[in-house]
């Protein structure tokens, strides 16, 4: 039977240099969720999500993804992370970028079914009229598009993004907001950012992290919560319907 979980923390910790950054982490993130994870800088989302790619190795406790170990299942999992490591002035087309996707850990030409799949995925994010061109030539938010069609196209199960609409702006952080939405019937978002007025509406849990991690409904997150954990009052925006806003 398969795992209910797509991502699983019993009991975690974790430390740089013996300074301990998470602490007793116990999280559930079901399959088909959508989880938002916020908190101030410093204080352990990055961690948590290098965790779940088994990357990290937790001091105590135990990750569980997609039912298996962490490394085990980096297959089945798409990553966005917060800084690309594709120079936007390499000379590739935006197919190219997909495909490598598609590379498996032994590398080897791509099939006729990679390329199958890098069109599905650029279809999917509303580029596949884009694939000719160069990356270079891409928008901003027409690049995280790509990214995310580049993570997608090895149709996994699971998808997790660190801060994907740093430097965006308004307008196309909620087109690539809107893609996700789209996604989010089809794989479990684990979804990394600041911006909790964008990231309410669609996700439905709120992951708080702060050297410990509280989990709540998204309906139940409060002003006084948000507080608590980045020590001041945070601007919470709606982007939608006439933008309205205020602090919490």
């Amino acid at each position: 039977m398969p795992a209910t979980s797509a991502v699983k923390f019993d009991g975690v910790w974790y430390a740089y240099d013996e300074r301990p950054v998470l602490r007793d982490v116990n999280l559930t993130i079901p399959r088909g969720g959508f989880a938002a994870v916020i908190g101030p800088n410093g204080g352990g989302k990055t961690t948590l999500i290098r965790l779940a790619l088994g990357l990290l190795k937790p001091a105590r406790g135990r990750v569980t993804v997609l039912g298996t170990a962490p490394e085990a299942a980096r297959s089945r999992i798409g990553y966005i992370p917060q800084r690309t490591q594709i120079d936007p002035g390499f000379p590739a087309l935006v197919e190219d970028v997909v495909l490598t996707g598609r590379l498996g850990p032994g590398g080897g030409p791509y099939t006729t079914a990679d390329r199958a799949a890098a069109s599905r995925a650029l279809d999917r994010v509303g580029l596949a009229s884009a694939r000719g061109r160069s990356f270079s030539t891409l928008s901003g938010g027409q690049r995280q598009r790509a990214l995310i069609a580049r993570a997608i196209a090895a149709d996994p199960e699971l998808l997790l993004l660190d801060e994907p609409t740093a430097n965006l702006d308004v307008t196309m952080e909620r087109e690539l907001y809107d893609l996700l939405a789209a996604l989010s019937g089809t794989l479990t978002i684990v979804l990394v950012s600041h911006d909790i007025g964008f990231v309410s509406p669609l996700a439905e849990t709120v992951v708080c992290v702060k050297g410990t991690v509280a989990v709540h409904p998204t309906s139940e997150l409060t002003g006084e919560a948000i507080r608590e954990m980045y020590g001041h009052e945070v601007r919470a925006v709606r982007h939608d319907r006439g933008c309205e806003g205020g602090a919490v």
